[in-house]
């Protein structure tokens, strides 16, 4: 990824350390996730409730789309035309219906992600109207935590991280 742009910047993508991380609102199932690659910039689908347009470098010539705690999506590489800068465009609908979602089997949120070669762009924020994204915009900047696999509270390690994190915050039990 070209730069770190962090989640309470747009409410929807979060983009650390060569890897976009996409915000979904339910902690634990599925989402439904379209993947869209373009020749040249597609036109604007209005019917979403949050877009983003985020930059990217592809130096191998595969973007993919991978689950964060499960095995890889069987999605098409996202630089459809090999290696080279991709402006990737990432909608998002139904965040908020997933609060109160209880049927495990159920998909309560869609993602499409669209993606085509063009020069490296400023993160935008093309449309936002979901009360998931707004609270994520409304955090201030040092309150983000970006948990990786071996940091989830499900392992020692991310338990003992966890502890300093809130430590170092302040933040006693």
């Amino acid at each position: 990824m070209a730069d770190d742009l962090g989640a309470t910047h747009n409410g929807l993508v979060s983009v650390t350390g060569g890897a976009a991380e996409v915000m979904t609102w339910i902690h634990t199932g599925d989402v439904r996730v379209t993947v869209e690659p373009h020749s040249q910039r597609p036109e604007i689908d209005p019917g979403w409730e949050e877009i983003v347009e985020i930059s990217c470098d592809s130096p191998s010539g595969e973007l993919l789309v991978t689950p964060l705690m499960d095995d890889p999506a069987d999605l098409p590489s996202l630089a459809s035309q090999g290696p080279g800068t991709y402006r990737l465009r990432i909608y998002a609908r139904g965040r908020d219906a997933a609060v109160n979602h209880t049927e495990p089997d159920d998909v309560a949120e869609t993602y499409l992600i669209q993606s085509w070669p063009a020069a490296h762009q400023d993160a935008l924020l093309v449309k936002a109207t979901d009360s998931y994204g707004a609270q994520k915009r409304a955090r201030p900047a040092n309150d983000t935590i970006v948990i990786d696999h071996e940091d989830s509270l499900d392992t020692q390690t991310g338990r003992e991280r966890d502890i300093l994190r809130r430590a170092a915050r302040g933040d006693h039990p």
